[in-house]
């Protein structure tokens, strides 16, 4: 997945940070050295590579956790155990279902900010099910139906235009293809933290997403209090406007 992911970046990111060879840099003063990404459903970790890649190149520590996407709580203990490893102050980030991961897992005393990129941001007691279904319609959430053994798929057939229609072509029907698939068990766990309560927020909105509806995400940047930035992409805007997500990250890291 990644050399898919990276030859789309390639493609929309030309002339940005992420092109060209590394240089040493010097953040600023007062930023947090260290930023955890933390994946959504149906991919991998390699959906974060085109921000981390620019925001290593700027001298941040980057680790991308690798979500098992089996469980919530295993979702959050693989998150904790990368937080585990940060000296410092950290910038805990979420895609989509890394949201919910995000919320349960970031009442560390060492996470300084907390990034929402097109995320569900869940209130303690509801779940990833409860918000879904308690938010607009979209053609994403429409398309994720379940398997035999309970893990949920978006039809292969509507993901390209319903996630990545920013994506080429030839990107997205890899991705469509290549879905690892979130457990039931997630889907329908609640939170007992939420831990945008007590962090200084930041929400990424994507404005043309088709998985998570941008009225939903405006909903939940208003309920965390959180500094807002639009990006007119899909719920691929991690990738597709991977610079100007990188931007809001090292806003973040500067969050007292």
């Amino acid at each position: 997945m990644l050399n898919f992911l990276l030859s789309a970046a390639a493609v929309l990111l030309a002339g940005s940070t992420m092109v060209g060879p590394a240089r040493s840099a010097e953040l600023p003063k007062g930023a947090a050295h260290n930023i955890v990404l933390v994946h959504g459903a149906f991919v991998d970790q390699t959906s974060w590579q085109p921000v981390a890649d620019i925001l290593t190149k700027k001298g941040y520590n980057v680790t991308l956790v690798e979500n098992p996407l089996t469980s919530l709580a295993a979702d959050v203990d693989a998150t904790k155990q990368a937080l585990a490893k940060q000296a410092g102050r950290t910038v805990l980030v979420g895609h989509s279902w890394g949201g919910v991961v995000i919320t349960q897992a970031g009442n560390d005393p060492k996470i300084s900010a907390l990034v929402y990129v097109s995320a569900f941001a869940p209130e303690i007691g509801e779940s990833l099910a409860s918000l879904t279904k308690a938010g607009p319609p979209t053609e994403g959430g429409k398309a994720i139906h379940p398997d035999a053994k309970g893990n949920l798929y978006i039809d292969p057939k509507v993901f390209p235009s319903a996630v990545a229609a920013d994506l080429p072509p030839e990107i997205a029907a890899h991705l469509a293809n290549s879905q690892l698939p979130l457990n039931h068990v997630a889907f329908e766990a609640p939170v007992d933290v939420a831990a945008w309560h007590d962090k200084p927020n930041f929400y990424v909105i994507s404005t043309k997403d088709k998985v998570l509806a941008p009225e939903a995400q405006k909903s939940f940047a208003a309920r965390i209090h959180a500094q807002t930035t639009e990006v007119a992409g899909s719920h691929a805007s991690l990738v597709v406007h991977a610079k100007q997500v990188a931007e809001v990250i090292e806003k973040a890291a500067l969050a007292k």
